[in-house]
């Protein structure tokens, strides 16, 4: 990469799960990264890797709290920051409120002042339980506003809207992606994500908890080819804002994915049945049209590659998790010695995990 292709982002929820696989993708192609994010929800582990690289900054703070942009002059902005699993997002859910909507207005503001293209993090849960599948862009959803799940949905419903309103008023350069389900490395062990939940009961034995009768599907797509398409969506023509479908489009029953983890996980765990959750979507898929159009993008990560990627990811951390609480060592060194032991390179992908052709 030449000095003038070279571009300062900042990457808001930076040490998260996604953020820190981004800034790993941004870094490797040569640019200055400033990574933000207050550790409410994601882990300093796994960024510090990248502590002492020349284009690396770690800047600890709250997004809902202003920013000058005087000291944070940058080319483009990924707002990424926000308690994106449903055990984060309920556990305050006036702060998951505050942090989506505060935390995309001062970003925008700080786009608007400095002129940086600003990207959105949004989500599939836009769409509620929908009425409409696979779900398309142009279909307005079906939330409850005031269910359990309200505040994240309704706060990135919000949060695009502030963005469509920034970019039709003042001109900002705005994207937007709505993100369907995505896995892989770093995921953490409690986050409450079904693809997690699964893979740490498969490991520990315990039965894997599937609610209602297990019929309610969702689309898994890998971490690398998510960050693939908001890289190529961040640098798409001025023109298209989105918002555009992110996930892999291939339909999954939690039952058919439980049975697929235990199978892969090598367990006999088993599964146990729960009461569905209140507005727990039916289903979920997305039609990713707009995204092959416009961006050239389809994922390729095969769901079994993918899978079995990320139960060797998480077999190495619960080790390192037993390691540590019996040697009393600092969880950024039991995440460390995790990567070590798989050979992850520094996005945290493996080199041989499996794709398919599009």
């Amino acid at each position: 990469m030449t000095a003038l292709a070279q571009k300062r982002i900042l990457v808001t929820g930076g040490s998260g799960f996604l953020g820190s696989h981004l800034c790993d993708r941004l870094l490797d192609a040569g640019h200055q990264v400033i990574c933000l994010d207050d550790f409410s929800t994601g882990s300093a582990s796994n960024v510090e890797h990248r502590i002492g690289h020349p284009n690396f900054t770690l800047l600890e703070q709250d997004v809902a709290l202003a920013l000058s942009p005087a000291s944070l002059a940058v080319d483009q902005i990924y707002n990424l920051a926000c308690p994106a699993s449903p055990v984060h997002y309920q556990r305050d859910p006036v702060r998951t409120t505050r942090t989506i909507v505060l935390g995309a207005l001062n970003m925008l503001d700080l786009a608007r002042a400095t002129g940086a293209r600003i990207l959105q993090a949004s989500t599939s849960e836009v769409y509620g339980d929908p009425e409409v599948h696979p779900q398309i862009e142009p279909y307005w959803g079906h939330v409850n506003p005031v269910g359990l799940r309200a505040c994240y949905d309704e706060g990135k419903r919000c949060a695009e809207s502030l963005f469509f309103d920034y970019h039709r008023q003042y001109g900002v350069s705005v994207k937007v992606v709505r993100i369907f389900n995505t896995y892989g490395p770093r995921m953490q062990v409690g986050d409450g994500r079904v693809m997690s939940n699964f893979i740490v009961q498969a490991l520990r034995g315990e039965p894997l908890t599937v609610y209602g009768r297990g019929q309610q599907t969702r689309s898994f797509c890998h971490v690398s080819d998510l960050v693939e398409a908001m890289i190529r969506m961040m640098n798409s023509d001025a023109a298209f804002t989105g918002p555009v479908n992110i996930g892999n489009p291939v339909e999954v029953t939690m039952l058919a994915l439980a049975e697929r983890i235990l199978c892969l996980a090598g367990s006999v765990s088993g599964i146990t049945y729960l009461p569905a959750p209140a507005d727990d979507p039916a289903r979920r898929r997305p039609d990713i049209t707009l995204a092959h159009r416009h961006l050239g993008w389809t994922p390729s990560v095969d769901l079994d590659c993918g899978v079995a990627q990320t139960v060797a990811w998480f077999r190495h951390a619960l080790a390192a998790e037993a390691c540590d609480g019996v040697h009393g060592r600092h969880g950024s060194d039991a995440a460390r010695s995790g990567d070590t032991a798989l050979n992850v390179d520094p996005s945290g992908v493996h080199a041989d995990v499996g794709r398919v052709s599009p």
